[in-house]
């Protein structure tokens, strides 16, 4: 009988132990006030400990959410990621329980009627100072930080943020799901990172590892269309309707596969706001589309809208650099170490209207005369959040003289070398606010005498008025050599590549100028862009690639 009451009594014993678990709730905190978001809940007992918010615990997160399950006896931190879709992934850290050295400071305080210890350490150069206690024999805390002191009831970062304890209770057990989970449902952590970050975006793949070259007996189409030789490739995307509250990223990798030149490249999506598209040009012939004339003979197919027709919206201008990756083993110099390709990325949100929702062409352009050319992949990203300058953005092209189809009958825009220049006029349906010009910009040609080389001011009118005037020039060109091992090199010690250009260097991107209209009525508008264009030299002749679309607020 004595023997029953005891294990009675054990099991009694045994059963309250495993039954103390806390629920401690975190509020955020900055400059000493404390915020009324999302808090952070830390659920624990002597054993384990799981770090999560109040939102996924209502179900009511919109984006993927992490949580993490911390077992205190191996000393394992298992990361939880909770998708949208509800699916969920698993993985293992061992290494993060005592990552950090703390240091004890003779300084205390009184959290939750708990006295707490502060302690000290640096994480990736940020100071964090956490107050613990081991009055409740638990290892928690509202981060992974610091749970190997004690209980961690503040946590502070760089002085001015962090979070702190509000809440103490004592609660039956850990909400369910919030288990150890089984060794295979565990992924590597590498795995696990990149499939959490992927989760957190929309990807659009465009192009893989194309070719982009110039081999008019070689120019075949599938679900890529190849147009001028081989030097434009063109696919149709298909773009989720989306938020307001979205930004995207066009992103092209880039490396010579037997060109060893800096070329112009452009990446563009075709303009569907009019009956005539580039597009149609393309099939049927650049002569199809609307000509400019500027009077000196040359015919300037599909680069000025028009009543019925609309230029291609150039997303990224940009510049392969001289042979990067193919030719990386004709040099070796000294201390450097020539890079396997270049990646360009930019932000682009500004085209989100004119995209979502839709089935849009995107493209790509290099010019080369090279039967190898160039490879490249690209990829549009959409992610939540709102963008600082393109919220509710809609686009109008308005011109685009980079003649992508330059191997399908788009001449050189030698236009500027006319009194003329670039004018022209174009009609609002409706008023518009906030209208902003955004222009791209870069000038070729000539030896050393010729636009590429000499600054040249730029000058934008509308209705007749001056609304902004620069002169386009990069100096940073020395910064990219790196990218270029096959450019040419002079007696100075100069490279090519250092060379200062108008608005461009071989490997980079050029960036766009966003020039304020202000507000425009409905009706026609009469744009101007001069340039000083240089005369020829010899056989080879000045020009500049313009490109221009209206942005409006919505």
């Amino acid at each position: 009988m004595k023997k029953f009451f005891f294990l009675i009594f054990f099991a009694f014993v045994t059963h309250s132990i495993k039954a103390q678990v806390y629920k401690i709730t975190y509020n955020l905190t900055r400059n000493n006030q404390i915020l009324d978001v999302d808090p952070v809940i830390v659920f624990a007992d002597k054993d384990r400990s799981v770090i999560t918010k109040q939102s996924i615990l209502d179900n009511k997160f919109k984006q993927t959410a992490e949580e993490s399950i911390i077992d205190n006896k191996s000393k394992i931190i298992y990361k939880k990621s909770i998708f949208q879709n509800r699916s969920v992934i698993f993985a293992a850290d061992s290494t993060g329980y005592n990552r950090y050295s703390f240091s004890d400071k003779n300084e205390s305080k009184i959290i939750l009627d708990k006295k707490t210890i502060k302690s000290t350490t640096s994480v990736n150069s940020n100071t964090i100072d956490i107050f613990y206690t081991k009055e409740l024999n638990i290892y928690a805390g509202p981060t992974e930080i610091g749970i190997s002191k004690g209980l961690v009831l503040e946590y502070i970062r760089n002085g001015n943020s962090g979070l702190v304890a509000t809440k103490i209770e004592e609660v039956k057990d850990f909400p369910k799901a919030h288990i150890i989970p089984s060794s295979d449902e565990v992924l590597d952590i590498l795995t696990y990172r990149d499939e959490v970050w992927k989760s957190k975006f929309i990807q659009i793949p465009i192009f893989r590892n194309e070719r982009i070259c110039f081999d008019p007996d070689n120019v075949k189409s599938d679900s890529i269309l190849r147009f001028a030789a081989g030097t434009v490739i063109l696919k149709k995307i298909k773009v989720p309707q989306l938020l307001d509250e979205s930004q995207a990223f066009i992103e092209l990798i880039e490396k010579s596969n037997g060109d060893a030149y800096d070329r112009t490249g452009s990446v563009f999506m075709i303009a569907e706001d009019q009956p005539l598209t580039f597009f149609d040009g393309m099939i049927n012939g650049m002569s199809t589309l609307p000509k400019y004339d500027v009077g000196d003979g040359k015919d300037y197919w599909g680069m000025v809208r028009t009543t019925d027709f609309s230029p291609v919206l150039e997303l990224m201008r940009f510049f392969t650099p001289f042979g990067v990756s193919h030719f990386n083993d004709r040099l070796t110099l000294k201390g450097k170490t020539w890079q396997d390709s270049v990646t360009y990325r930019q932000d682009v949100s500004e085209f989100l209207a004119t995209m979502s929702g839709k089935e849009v062409y995107i493209g790509t352009y290099i010019g080369n005369y090279d039967k190898g050319g160039h490879i490249i992949s690209l990829e549009l990203t959409i992610h939540p959040g709102n963008s600082n300058y393109a919220r509710k953005t809609e686009t109008m092209s308005l011109f685009n003289t980079t003649n992508v189809m330059e191997m399908g009958g788009q001449t050189y825009p030698t236009l500027f070398g006319s009194q003329k220049g670039l004018e022209f006029e174009f009609e609002l349906k409706e008023d518009i606010t906030n209208a902003r010009l955004r222009y791209i910009t870069t000038g070729h040609g000539g030896w050393w005498n010729g636009d590429e080389f000499v600054p040249k001011v730029n000058s934008i009118y509308i209705n007749n008025e001056l609304k902004f005037q620069f002169t386009p020039w990069r100096v940073d060109c020395g910064s990219y050599r790196l990218y270029n091992p096959v450019s040419g090199n002079f007696d100075s010690g100069l490279s090519s590549s250092d060379l200062s250009r108008s608005n461009w260097c071989p490997g980079t991107i050029t960036y766009p100028n966003y020039i304020d209209l202000g507000d425009l009525k409905a009706g026609k508008h009469k744009i101007r862009v001069h340039i000083p264009q240089g005369p020829a030299e010899g056989d080879s002749q000045s020009f500049w690639n313009v490109s221009g679309a209206l942005l409006y607020d919505k």
